[in-house]
């Protein structure tokens, strides 16, 4: 099994998801009045 190569597809696909969703939560969260 290509365990590197798995490593670097979920670590593709997840920091710009992680990022994506910080940036989400960072604009969303004043509507709530946080």
């Amino acid at each position: 099994m290509r365990r590197g190569l798995i490593v670097f597809a979920w670590l593709w696909v997840g920091i710009p998801l992680a990022y994506g969703l910080e940036e989400l939560v960072r604009r969303v969260t004043p509507l709530f009045g946080g």
